[in-house]
């Protein structure tokens, strides 16, 4: 028997008042036990949204549907016929696609051993050297902005304007450059603390088993 009316049979189910309804909490989204692979459907998920994410932030559409694709495959590397299966697009869209990442540096390309065949992979560190090349952008946006200054002078409000972009840009890439050094000391640190979360766990499975 349950606590709930309808564990009763009907003919003898108790008269209890309506219950007021209680707004609906979100819950947490289980994980299904034993699963060792991915899941396609989350994965194409995943992929459009954080491709749709990488559009609002100025990329091109292809572009960031592939560069997703990579950041969602195991080995951060997939060939462009396995591209297209994934994103169900034309070798051409895929093409124009690798042409523009490997541009901007976003993207490597490899050879097969003994094929022809070419394999598109992320870059090691991806996030630290594309972020890392931002300062080479913000010192030459401050050299051009010295241009402007020397031409209008500081004491106008637009060699003032300047002056301060130019004293903002310098500013940015000075703290940068502390905060990637800060992020390659979390990385370290996080990597051992996980290797040694893995070395003490392995004893005690073994004990266990």
């Amino acid at each position: 028997m349950t606590d709930e009316p309808t564990g009763w049979p009907p003919q003898s189910q108790p008269q209890t008042p309506p219950r007021t309804p209680q707004p609906s909490q979100p819950q947490a989204q289980p994980q299904p036990p034993g699963r060792t692979g991915p899941d396609p459907e989350g994965l194409s998920r995943f992929v459009e949204r954080f491709a749709s994410e990488l559009v609002e932030a100025g990329l091109p559409r292809m572009p960031a549907r592939v560069f997703a694709a990579l950041m969602a495959s195991e080995q951060g590397q997939l060939t462009a016929a396995e591209l297209g299966e994934q994103l169900q697009v034309s070798p051409a869209a895929i093409s124009g696609a690798i042409r523009y990442l490997s541009q901007v540096s976003l993207i490597s390309r490899e050879r097969e051993p003994g094929s022809r065949r070419e394999r598109y992979r992320l870059h090691d560190d991806q996030w630290y050297i594309s972020f890392s090349r931002r300062n080479e952008v913000l010192i030459r946006w401050e050299n051009t902005l010295r241009t402007g200054i020397q031409a209008l002078g500081t004491d106008s409000p637009a060699g003032q304007r300047l002056e301060e972009t130019r004293d903002f840009f310098e500013f940015l890439r000075q703290e940068m450059a502390t905060m990637l050094d800060r992020w390659i000391e979390h990385r370290e640190r996080r990597r051992r603390n996980e290797d040694a979360a893995g070395g003490a766990a392995g004893p005690a499975g073994g004990a266990a088993g």
